[in-house]
């Protein structure tokens, strides 16, 4: 069960796992099915990507994602320069992206451009979103999450249970 779980508090499963898939001269990307099973079944048959603005990679999910995050935005000021930026960089340069008959997006150009895709994609489970990496990047990058995932594991508090155990 790597792509999607239930019950976790969402309608919809999670996107779980790394997949490495190719990408064909056309910028066409085979999306990991578990990743599909998690979108199929809402209004869009397809992923809502766009690029991100904290590196050379793309961000992902499906319609849920992009609700959560306008309840987010929302909750700001309407004339907060940050509310505008976030807008701008997740809803103005999103786009959704419909399944082919196998499964496959076709990547626009400067998105797989910002990513530096080329013959192939590293699709990064998230739990609610992913990220879609050149392989490269991704591999230094983890490095470095998993560093400080370590050196900051403390962060991560479970809720204390009834009866303080």
């Amino acid at each position: 069960m790597r792509g999607r779980l239930q019950g976790l508090g969402s309608q919809q499963g999670v996107f779980l796992s790394t997949t490495i898939n190719g990408v064909d001269a056309k910028g066409r990307v085979s999306v990991p099915a578990d990743f599909r099973a998690v979108v199929r079944g809402g209004p869009f048959d397809g992923i809502i990507v766009w690029p991100s603005f904290d590196g050379p990679y793309l961000e992902g999910g499906g319609q849920a994602l992009l609700e959560r995050y306008q309840a987010l935005i929302e909750e700001m000021d309407p004339y907060d320069d940050a509310r505008i930026a976030f807008e701008r960089a997740i809803f103005g340069a999103a786009r959704p992206l419909a399944f082919d008959a196998n499964g496959r997006v076709t990547l626009p150009k400067e998105f797989a451009e910002h990513a530096g895709l080329d013959a192939k994609a590293t699709f990064v489970g998230l739990g609610s979103r992913f990220e879609i990496w050149s392989p490269e990047r991704f591999e230094e990058h983890k490095s470095n999450a998993q560093s400080f995932a370590r050196d900051n594991k403390r962060a991560l508090k479970l809720p204390t249970r009834p009866g303080g155990v």
